[in-house]
């Protein structure tokens, strides 16, 4: 996959391409509904198949209302490269982009840079000046270029729309597992260990303390597997302010089931799996380390019983 970091990267020509566009936040079960769309189309008409995102958010790049993304943009664009998708374009949303015309934006960015015979969107994309396009929109200006223009109508599971912002409201209330079957995998961030305050030993579960980019923090005790170098360890994750000994900002401290040995200065990937119970202040260390004791007990069930 050809990664090309905005509209005037030198390498980016208007070869023929069928293009989808939106912000991608997470690579959920609906965008990979219209990813799909966009690999068959491009396969059936032997054409290379492109994605144009945005870095910012647009939202956010306009200060519209904060937006706290799924995934970094580093991540995003590794889940693009596990698709059938060719080339991702990344272009920067700033005002300038914000005031494109709607005619400019499918002559000037989908035609004449992109290359873009067919364009694939989502049923809510917006586009142009203030947001005034919309599918409709596109669909008569496309006939205008010369576009064909498919909307993929959402994904639904159990009745409900799958979509970015839903997810981010999950994980915003601890419910990794919900998350997960939107994603259509668990929920995962990454980061590096550093030194903490060496309570976990104290209290005599030793924890890996996790520095992350990542911006969706549920707080709770959660059962998760933690990856470094591509093994997988079962384990228990704790995001939150340590009430116990607190308030302290914010955490990500994960305990490793079956590892021993130093982790400072690794890369780790914690994927959340359930959560166990809301974190809260305890009378005291003793109480404190028999309740992670008992979340640990826990936490093997739950890994016996999956198998």
């Amino acid at each position: 996959m050809v990664v090309y970091r905005g509209l005037d990267d030198a390498r980016l020509l208007p070869r023929p391409a069928i293009v989808a566009v939106g912000n991608f936040d997470g690579l959920h079960l609906g965008h990979r509904k219209i990813l799909s769309k966009l690999c068959a189309l491009a396969e059936k008409r032997g054409l290379r198949s492109l994605v144009l995102t945005f870095d910012p958010h647009p939202e956010r790049a306009l200060g519209k209302r904060s937006v706290r993304m799924i995934e970094t943009p580093e991540k995003r664009l590794e889940r693009f490269g596990e698709t059938c998708v060719d080339a991702v374009v990344v272009t920067s949303f700033d005002m300038s982009f914000s005031r494109l015309s709607c005619p400019d934006f499918v002559d000037r960015i989908l035609a004449a840079k992109l290359g873009s015979r067919e364009v694939v969107v989502g049923r809510d994309f917006r586009f142009g000046r203030n947001r005034r396009g919309d599918t409709g929109r596109l669909r008569v200006l496309g006939r205008r270029a010369g576009l064909a223009v498919h909307i993929v109508p959402p994904a639904v599971l159990d009745g409900r729309v799958v979509s970015s912002s839903a997810i981010r409201r999950l994980l915003g209330r601890g419910r990794v597992e919900e998350a997960a079957r939107l994603l259509g995998r668990p929920y995962e961030i990454s980061g590096q260990v550093i030194r903490g305050q060496h309570r976990g030993e104290l209290l005599g579960f030793p924890t890996a303390n996790l520095d992350t980019a990542s911006e969706l923090l549920p707080e709770g005790v959660f059962i998760t597997e933690t990856v470094r170098r591509g093994r997988i360890f079962r384990s228990l994750t704790s995001i939150g302010t340590n009430p116990t000994f607190g308030p302290h900002p914010l955490s990500v401290e994960t305990l490793l089931l079956d590892y021993r040995g130093s982790l400072y200065g690794a890369e780790l990937t914690v994927r959340f799996l359930r959560r166990l119970r809301p974190t809260r202040k305890l009378p005291d260390a003793a109480a404190l380390s028999a309740r992670i004791g008992r979340d640990v007990e826990e936490a093997r069930a739950y890994f016996l019983q999956r198998g």
